[in-house]
């Protein structure tokens, strides 16, 4: 293909704002222990540091994906940027944890922006048969941000403090707001005459989330347990409003009538549920366990996402040649066999065997996640793209969420109120070994979605 001013431009941009959210995940996972030394945070309060981000992010993306198909994805991709630039800022300055937890909140809130509009940008700016090498490039900018991201974290919490990697992110903030303003453009006339949403079903959809996941920190006390039943009836009525509304916020026909969208929806959802907290989980252990700095611990953990970003343009495309589910499910049966083979990490394990299975699972994960992303995306028609964007990123961030509070789930139930600092080697060993057999399970159910969703139609 003929790369034009115009394609490269779109392309960076994308790259470059996939890069930075990432980059942020991982590095501050890898400043946890130092975070929770400053503000003396119990482990279930130190998860949330990680969770605030992921929840509001997946408050957000659906909403974001049909505004954007109405109001512009140029526009919200916009203010996406500087609201992620302008809340990364404002976690460097954070006085205590309470404040440090609310601005990641807000931050996701501009992470939401641009990850939803961002691959509808990038698709809408490209011919169908091209699709699939363009996201793939776009994924390996995601993955570069993960491998950067630990080493990164690591440098700077040891020698600068963990503030130092948000006033870092501040600062790419601020250069992608240049350029996004110089070189993106406006967005075309919209066809649609319609520019409202459906906010009653908005509404249920984030409450549903916000209870599902607060009272996640709550159980086994009977509170949590209620939030939980609240969260799941809030979702029920919002899937109820949006099935008959005019203006839905997702149409629920895209899921009950399009199988190769809804269960590439659905593999992506129990993919990302399995394999998100391992970064969260071997962080701490490397650190704890093993007694590595953080910096020693980011140079282990880069492994998983450099494979991933070497491989995902490849997996990109092979998937414009091969039907997806071949890819997507050998990738998803290779992320199965890596997670089990975590659950036997000991207190003596060699590092080159953690890095071994770090590349394993990374390669696994770059051979699902670009064929399916591929997948999800030409399953729709182009007035769709926001909408599809933001279904993939939403399944993708409520599968972080599911995978961080099934983590905090085994620490709550098994550490109390205690810092994981303070929590005995065994203990910690004990629960993050049923974590990883319990991550292990689920990709494993996740085959059958992904083999079974259907042939690609590349038309």
């Amino acid at each position: 293909m003929d790369w034009t001013k115009k394609h490269l431009s779109i392309m960076g941009i994308v790259a470059i704002t996939a890069f930075m959210g990432t980059f942020l995940i991982s590095s501050v996972s890898i400043a946890l222990p130092a975070i929770e030394k400053s503000f003396g945070l119990d482990a279930v309060a130190l998860s949330w540091v990680v969770t605030a981000f992921l929840l509001s992010t997946a408050m957000f993306l659906l909403p974001v994906g049909r505004w954007g198909d109405l109001k512009g994805i140029r526009r919200l991709f916009k203010l996406g940027v500087l609201i992620f630039t302008l809340s990364s800022l404002a976690c460097g300055l954070s006085p205590s944890g309470f404040w440090l937890i609310f601005f990641r909140y807000i931050q996701g809130i501009g992470a939401a922006f641009t990850s939803t509009t961002g691959p509808a940008i990038l698709v809408s700016a490209f011919l169908p048969q091209y699709r699939g090498r363009v996201i793939g490039l776009a994924v390996a900018a995601v993955y570069l941000g993960l491998a950067f991201g630990p080493f990164a974290g690591g440098f700077l919490t040891e020698f600068f403090g963990w503030r130092s990697i948000f006033f870092v992110a501040s600062a790419l903030g601020l250069f992608t707001s240049v350029i996004t303003f110089l070189f993106l453009g406006n967005d075309d006339m919209l066809d649609s005459k319609e520019k409202k949403v459906d906010l009653k079903g908005t509404f249920f959809y984030m409450l549903g989330l916000v209870s599902l996941v607060y009272g996640s920190s709550f159980i086994p006390d009977v509170s949590g347990w209620l939030m939980q039943g609240g969260g799941i009836l809030a979702l029920i009525i919002f899937w109820l409003i949006e099935n008959r509304s005019a203006r839905p916020v997702i149409e629920t026909r895209l899921y009950t009538r399009n199988r190769l969208f809804a269960y590439s929806n659905l593999a992506a959802l129990i993919n990302y549920s399995a394999t998100f907290a391992i970064i969260f989980l071997l962080s701490l252990y490397l650190q704890k366990i093993q007694r590595l700095s953080p910096r020693e611990a980011g140079m282990i953990l880069i492994a998983q996402p450099i494979v991933m970003a070497l491989f995902s343009p490849l997996a990109g495309r092979l998937s414009d040649r091969i039907q997806a589910r071949y890819l997507a499910s050998l990738g998803m049966g290779m992320c199965t066999l890596g997670l089990l083979a975590f659950a036997f990490l000991s207190n003596t394990t060699p590092v080159w065997s953690i890095v071994s299975i770090l590349i394993w699972v990374g390669l696994g994960f770059a051979f699902f996640s670009s064929p399916n992303m591929n997948t999800i995306m030409s399953s729709v028609d182009k007035r769709q793209y926001g909408l599809a964007s933001g279904s993939a990123a939403t399944m993708r961030v409520i599968g972080q969420i599911v995978s961080m509070t099934i983590a905090s789930l085994f620490f709550a139930a098994m550490f109390g109120n205690q810092a994981i600092l303070e929590v005995p080697n065994a203990l910690f060993m004990t629960a993050m070994k049923w974590g990883f057999i319990t991550f292990s399970l689920i990709c494993l159910s996740g085959i059958y979605f992904s083999f079974n969703r259907g042939k690609m139609n590349r038309n």
